[in-house]
């Protein structure tokens, strides 16, 4: 599948800031399952960038305005070849994959993965309910796939309801959220029931007649660590395992890690637009 994603955030402030410093992930990753073929960023007012790849391996663009401005505009086109990854309903965990997974040398290896954070944190509680509900964490595969089904049809989908700065256990009782609240929510149980997972940033295609919710904005899913395969993505918003409508921007611990736009400026209050549009060019 090929796809052309059209990406534009604009910035209103309150009053004229200036020296503003910003970071933005927004290029698309490659990697085995996905090719980024064209990339483009426009900063308005203009401004250098300058460009880096993070500890988690995304890129980072830099740019600092030192005028004053009014507003600040970011606009990105990417053009993405995406690839099938194997259906995870169909990988049966052997008992080698299971040594693999309660050895000592993967859980140290995925150390960073198995961590609590800020944004995954939940209450010993939480986690000792949602886990007594899905069932036996035994089955790795089986588990990550019931927990999913379990989230998906615990929450409601709604933004209104929290926010960017909302952590997982401030979101599970509200029983509703975003993408982002879907995932932290996941990642938490996965992580305290020793399955190493991490956080990913992206875009989702919709189509016409699709059910697939989240293609407002950037979207959000998680990885589990598959011994044997290699991190495979599910999306809890949807329920779905990650495959050709999914592409991938960024992986970190939590949303923190790759957040779409970070920056610190001199001034007023601020109000956010964001569009986004993705397009499929080929499949």
């Amino acid at each position: 599948m090929k796809y052309q994603i059209e990406h534009t955030n604009t910035f209103y402030y309150e009053n004229f800031v200036d020296q503003s410093m910003n970071h933005i992930r927004l290029k698309p990753r490659t990697d085995e399952c996905q090719r980024l073929l064209a990339y483009r960023t426009e900063i308005y007012p203009n401004s250098v960038i300058k460009e880096h790849v993070d500890l988690w391996g995304n890129h980072v663009q830099t740019f600092f305005i030192p005028e004053k401005h009014e507003h600040l505009t970011v606009e990105t086109s990417s053009t993405v070849s995406i690839q099938k990854t194997p259906l995870i309903r169909m990988i049966h965990s052997s008992d080698e994959m299971r040594t693999i997974f309660h050895s000592d040398l993967f859980r140290n290896h995925y150390l960073a993965y198995l961590n609590e954070t800020p944004y995954t944190f939940m209450y010993k509680e939480q986690v000792a309910e949602i886990t007594r509900e899905v069932g036996n964490p035994s089955d790795p595969i089986q588990f990550s796939l019931d927990l999913m089904e379990y989230i998906n049809r615990s929450l409601i989908y709604d933004t209104l309801t929290t926010n960017v700065n909302t952590k997982a256990y401030e979101s599970w009782p509200m029983k509703a959220g975003v993408c982002q609240d879907f995932a932290h929510i996941m990642i938490s149980v996965l992580r305290a029931n020793g399955i190493p997972a991490r956080y990913v940033s992206g875009y989702l295609y919709v189509g016409e007649d699709s059910a697939l919710i989240g293609d407002a904005a950037t979207h959000a899913w998680v990885e589990v660590m598959v011994p044997g395969i290699g991190w495979v993505g599910l999306d809890p918003t949807n329920n779905v395992e990650v495959l050709e409508h999914h592409i991938r921007i960024g992986t970190g611990r939590d949303y923190a890690d790759v957040s779409p736009l970070q920056g610190v400026y001199r001034g007023g209050g601020q109000k956010l637009d964001v569009k986004v549009s993705v397009t499929l060019l080929s499949s």
